[in-house]
């Protein structure tokens, strides 16, 4: 299953609102796979922190595979996921049975919107000097 960090939030936070709360955690916990993508563009209040760590929490429980895309080093995880409890707690979880893939570099929109920002080179003329 693939989702952003931020849509899976909203739809958790609605359905504690709807009191579905724990069929929809159901359908972030028990896929084999789970990406969230994009964690750590917003800041998180407490009760998404609280929400995302239920889901960490039993992904690792029940021995899940979990992919986790972000621009943010987990020394600063605390600022994103409202504290530093929360954010340890979530961190511990997700790194003790897991490959980290640091990726350096460019990203690839903004390598791409660099291509295109650049002027195309002069025809040639084909004439020799």
């Amino acid at each position: 299953l693939f989702t952003s960090a931020m849509d899976m939030l909203n739809q958790l936070a609605a359905a504690q609102v709807d009191h579905s709360l724990l069929r929809r955690l159901r359908s972030y916990t028990e896929p084999t796979l789970l990406i969230v993508d994009e964690l750590g563009y917003l800041a998180l209040d407490q009760a998404s922190s609280n929400l995302f760590y239920q889901v960490i929490s039993t992904r690792y429980s029940h021995q899940r595979s979990t992919v986790i895309t972000t621009n943010t080093p987990f020394s600063d995880w605390g600022n994103i996921l409202h504290n530093t409890t929360i954010a340890t707690a979530v961190v511990d979880r997700l790194v003790e049975r897991s490959q980290v893939f640091l990726l350096e570099g460019d990203s690839y929109r903004k390598s791409a919107a660099r291509a295109k920002s650049k002027p195309a080179p002069a025809p040639d003329s084909g004439a020799a000097l």
